[in-house]
């Protein structure tokens, strides 16, 4: 894994992001049942007071002997993998539950709130993660089989952010670009669903991106979703070498959002430090 330790990533005033997901895939706990999650739910309380229930993630396991792919579960192993949730009364935090996966979401609810930076977001995913493992020793559940880590990055660029029209893509992405020709038969695009997969160091997974138009849930603008994740695991599976794959998974994330997009709405609109 790469060492980042003394590496000056890229740094924004603004940055995009809205939400961060770090999170664990693991053999499923068959005993990991409901009344289980209601004592788990009392070691998260006081920090998590809100619970919901949803529905649950499918596997998604990167393989290296074929092409990626989603891994679909049997509809009746699907509906047992209750999916719990532990919300702030923010908002800007979330822990999921399933009995396959750990996750911990940073997200910001309000317009004021500022990205906190991967070091503060990571930290509050180990405390989550301590807390779940204490929680199944002091029951007697199994213990964690590590099958895959996972980050994402999720980045809202608004219209008038850099863009106006989808035409205008290539002042956001230097990779995308629509060609103003004045005798085009196909008028500018109405959606766009882009995606690129690239491999991480040491074959230890994979570096998912994605663009998609949606609409700002706040004012209905329309937006373009830049999503970043990275799934795999490293050779060993001892807990520092865990730690280091995310630092290594968060710096291919950083770095590939500083090499996607353009320097003029990096230092514009973003306001690059770095």
């Amino acid at each position: 894994m790469s060492d980042i330790t003394n590496r000056l990533l890229p740094d924004y005033e603004k940055p995009p992001v809205i939400e961060v997901v770090s999170g664990i895939q693991f053999k499923p706990i068959k005993n990991l049942t409901g009344p289980f999650l209601g004592i788990l739910w009392e070691k998260f309380k006081a920090d998590y007071p809100r619970i919901k229930e949803v529905a649950p993630l499918a596997p998604v396991i990167e393989s290296f002997d074929e092409e990626p792919v989603r891994e679909m579960a049997s509809f009746e192993n699907l509906f047992s993998l209750t999916r719990t949730w532990f919300e702030t009364r923010d908002g800007n935090g979330l822990i999921q539950v399933q009995r396959d996966r750990l996750h911990h979401n940073w997200k910001k609810e309000k317009d004021t709130d500022q990205y906190p930076h991967y070091e503060y977001v990571i930290s509050n995913f180990r405390k989550c993660l301590e807390k779940f493992e204490e929680f199944l020793q002091e029951n007697t559940l199994d213990l964690i089989q590590p099958l895959q880590y996972e980050l994402t990055y999720i980045n809202h660029i608004p219209q008038r952010e850099g863009w106006d029209k989808l035409s205008d893509l290539g002042n956001v992405f230097r990779d995308v670009s629509w060609a103003r020709a004045e005798r085009r038969f196909l008028p500018d695009p109405e959606a766009i669903n882009w995606q690129t997969s690239f491999i991480l160091p040491q074959r230890s997974g994979r570096l998912h991106q994605s663009i998609r138009l949606g609409k700002r849930r706040s004012d209905g603008r329309p937006t373009l979703l830049l999503e970043f994740t990275a799934r795999g695991m490293a050779g060993d599976k001892s807990r520092s070498a865990m730690w280091s794959w995310f630092d290594m998974a968060h710096e291919w994330i950083v770095c590939g959002f500083a090499d996607l997009t353009a320097e003029n709405i990096q230092n514009n609109v973003w306001r690059r430090k770095k």
